[in-house]
């Protein structure tokens, strides 16, 4: 890495070059309707096409292939509400390790499901009343295993950028970039990567309104702790931003909106009757953000990431009132 920053441009094509065979470079796609309902060009990266369904896996993979023989033969730990998840277990799987996921007790059975699918072993806890850091890090230590953070970490951070790297790549320059903000990685990993081929690129994160961790923090300069969200954007319910994350995001996160679970609702609905592709609740709220007129300015071309899509049927249906 960097003296001057954790992750830089060249960390992200890097981790473009490792996982370049074995993710998916996922489609960008356009909707004209939508360009006339928001006034501008919108380019959106389809992350929900990504391995697990989600952008989870570049960072993932990244970091987990650059653990030592020895390392992988002993197994992976992670903690995370689904995305991560499944992102670990898969990434294990193509290494030839295992892994071991702490879940929360009320994570979607849909991904729980995927997880244990992929071959990793499942541990729950209380998200509202227990640590799931300290949790993760006991048991990995417990078992002799390579911890990989969600987004704390430098390598899973680089990749994550990778998505807007390869956004960019395909359409050119973008005067703005809309990413979903949970615990910053990926918008950490995408304003490296976005602000790395274009300075004066506007990078806007977005959030759920009951869960504007990083909105406070980014305001207070400082990061700032807030009781867990209970939105339906549950892949988004951090109750304060990563250290890691937050550093790099004060230098290149030029603005944080937030968006209600109806403009969620709202977003999801027009992905799925008018771009005919299923998004998740998390997924969404950068398209929620331009749809509700949520930023500060609608410049002339825009990316965005659908950060995934991993959502049953049921419950699909559920949170849209089918």
């Amino acid at each position: 890495m960097t003296d001057t920053s954790p992750v830089a441009l060249n960390d992200v094509r890097d981790a473009a070059a490792r996982i370049k065979d074995v993710a998916h470079r996922t489609p960008v796609l356009r909707s004209r309707t939508l360009d006339a309902m928001v006034g501008a060009e919108v380019f959106v990266k389809c992350e929900n096409f990504q391995r697990i369904g989600a952008f989870k896996f570049r960072g993932a993979y990244n970091a987990a292939s650059r653990l030592s023989r020895e390392q992988l033969r002993k197994g992976i730990a992670a903690y995370s509400s689904g995305n991560h998840a499944q992102a670990v277990a898969l990434a294990a799987r193509e290494l030839g390790t295992t892994a071991v996921i702490l879940m929360p007790e009320d994570t979607p059975r849909s991904k729980v499901d995927a997880t244990v699918g992929y071959g990793a072993e499942v541990v729950t806890y209380d998200r509202y009343t227990g640590d799931r850091v300290a949790i993760g890090e006991a048991l990995a230590a417990e078992r002799g295993l390579a911890l990989i953070p969600p987004y704390e970490h430098p390598h899973v951070i680089a990749g994550q950028g990778t998505a807007a790297l390869e956004l960019i790549e395909e359409v050119g320059d973008l005067d703005a970039l809309v990413v979903p903000v949970g615990g910053g990685g990926l918008i950490a990993g995408s304003g490296t990567a976005a602000k790395g081929l274009a300075p004066t690129i506007r990078v806007i994160g977005v959030e759920p309104e009951d869960g504007d961790d990083t909105k406070r923090s980014l305001e207070a300069g400082h990061r700032v702790r807030i009781p867990v969200s209970r939105t339906i954007a549950d892949g988004q319910a951090a109750d304060i931003p990563g250290e890691l994350t937050f550093s790099i995001n004060q230098r290149l996160v030029d603005e944080i909106a937030l968006v209600s679970d109806d403009e969620i609702r709202d977003a999801m609905r027009f992905f799925h009757e008018r771009m005919k592709i299923v998004v998740e609740p998390s997924g969404a709220t950068a398209l929620a953000a331009l749809l509700a007129r949520r930023t500060e300015s609608i410049p002339r071309r825009i990316g965005i990431v659908i950060s995934g899509g991993n959502i049953s049927a049921q419950r699909f249906a559920e949170i849209l009132g089918a």
